[in-house]
């Protein structure tokens, strides 16, 4: 057994995967492993990146320009920005980058765990790495989970449909799909062996901290709302990482024009991963906001006026009341993958919303918002119910945690719960009069938020299957 474990782990690949297998690896290029420390370098993939446009319109804050819409034959965009249940989605989603670079890097989670332990070299870094593995791997598998199932709920998550759970290296692995609250299970338990081991200054910030071990600990409890535990895990992140970037002071200097802020130079970042890759936001024509995103950022929040640009002839719709993101990397990193500091206060701060204590979960929104809010009313009043509390909450998160996956994961889980759940509702077209406007609707319990499973996945593991009523095509 060893030997067999030697073979596959002294080879590693280091690039990105093609799609010709679920959890496939092509190698265009290797790295030859030869010790501890040749693994604990692996751990660090300065250019990670998880590419969701496959479902990045199906939340209320993103927008499809006109021009990419009316007129153009219905693509897997247009399906869900126009929240349309009776398309064949499952024909059109016959491989996902998402879901390749996912299990790609699971993989590469798995060599490590796996070859390590019969490396020569310091049993600390041999400990070390194997966590730092575990926690990434734990986070790979919450993005997973929560893209392609149920959003966790305590009363069917032991009967929902969830993912194939991979805890070790095999190519050829055709595991079963496992539960929702199975794979909560695994999460919590790599999470779990994986931080008393975390160092708090790691050797670059491509390798996963101890603030970002237990910022997604506080994730992972507060998506099962597990209220008291995600509190604990929130505050103890914050105890090593709290600091808000001052994004007042920042414009008063200049903003990105005058003060470029690259990685991993953004003091809010727990952990480096991309939507992209490592020039994310480069794309930002094609990211636009909604017009009630750009609506709910007013007009003398930082968030919006360093970054975001509205008055620009036909790139963005201007004239629907969209915007769009006008920043490059070179000038200012805008993490919208991995963890960082505000999200967690930003948890923290729906903790103690859930638990009645409606005038500290405002005072961490009021901290946030001195950070952000350039003239006029920066401190918020304190309400009187849980409901309008999760409310301001949920506004601030919308506002501070943009594109990449926040949005559609908490629509996912607060859906679950009828005090908060939203049916979205999209008016379009809205400039062009010449053809019909129509609303779309996206109800609470809607199967578009579970996304099918790629069909090339599917064809090669008879054990995984939809976890919609939808139909295969084979």
């Amino acid at each position: 057994m060893k030997n067999k474990i030697l073979a596959f782990a002294l080879v590693v690949i280091a690039l990105l995967p093609s799609c010709e297998k679920y959890t496939d690896i092509t190698p265009t290029g290797a790295v030859i492993l030869n010790s501890t420390e040749d693994y604990y370098r692996l751990v660090s993939f300065p250019n990670r990146a998880y590419f969701n446009a496959n479902f990045q319109y199906l939340v209320d804050d993103q927008w499809m320009k006109e021009a990419d819409v009316i007129g153009i034959n219905k693509n897997i965009n247009i399906i869900n920005f126009t929240f349309d249940e009776q398309a064949d989605r499952v024909s059109l989603l016959t491989a996902s980058t998402f879901y390749d670079r996912a299990y790609f890097y699971i993989n590469r989670w798995n060599t490590i765990i796996s070859g390590i332990v019969f490396t020569t070299g310091e049993q600390r870094i041999k400990d070390l790495a194997k966590a730092e593995a575990k926690i990434l791997r734990a986070f790979d598998h919450f993005l997973l989970v929560n893209v392609y199932a149920k959003a966790y709920d305590p009363t069917t998550a032991a009967t929902d449909g969830g993912i194939c759970i991979m805890d070790k290296y095999d190519l050829e692995a055709k595991p079963k799909k496992s539960t929702v609250e199975e794979v909560y299970q695994f999460i919590q338990k790599d999470i779990d062996e994986a931080l008393p081991l975390l160092e708090e200054n790691p050797v670059d910030p491509y390798h996963p901290n101890i603030a970002f071990g237990y910022a997604l600990k506080a994730k992972v409890h507060l998506f099962k709302r597990e209220i008291t535990l995600a509190k604990e895990a929130a505050l103890k992140s914050l105890s090593y990482r709290d600091e808000i970037f001052d994004l007042v002071d920042y414009a008063q200097k200049g903003g990105p024009s005058a003060i470029a802020i690259v990685p991993p130079n953004n003091p809010e970042i727990l952990s480096y991963m991309y939507m992209t890759g490592n020039t994310e936001m480069n794309f930002a024509y094609t990211n636009s906001i909604s017009p009630e995103l750009r609506n709910l950022f007013g007009n003398n929040d930082a968030r919006f006026n360093l970054f975001f640009v509205n008055n620009s002839s036909g790139l963005a719709d201007v004239l629907a009341g969209s915007a769009y993101y006008n920043i490059r990397a070179n000038r200012f990193f805008y993490g919208t993958v991995g963890l960082k500091t505000t999200e967690v206060h930003l948890m923290l701060a729906e903790c103690y919303a859930r638990e009645n204590n409606f005038t500290d979960a405002v005072a961490i929104l009021n901290k946030l918002r001195a950070k952000r809010i350039l003239t006029g009313t920066v401190n918020l009043d304190v309400p009187t119910t849980r409901k309008a509390t999760m409310e301001l909450i949920v506004n601030e998160r919308r506002k501070e945690l943009l594109f990449g996956f926040n949005r559609f994961f908490d629509l996912k889980r607060l859906n679950n719960e009828p005090e908060y759940a939203k049916t979205l509702t999209r008016t379009y077209p809205v400039i062009r009069t010449d053809v019909p406007k129509q609303t779309y609707t996206l109800a609470p319990n809607s199967r578009l938020y579970i996304i099918p499973f790629p069909l090339n996945a599917m064809k090669l593991n008879p054990n995984l299957r939809l976890n919609t009523d939808e139909k295969l095509p084979f």
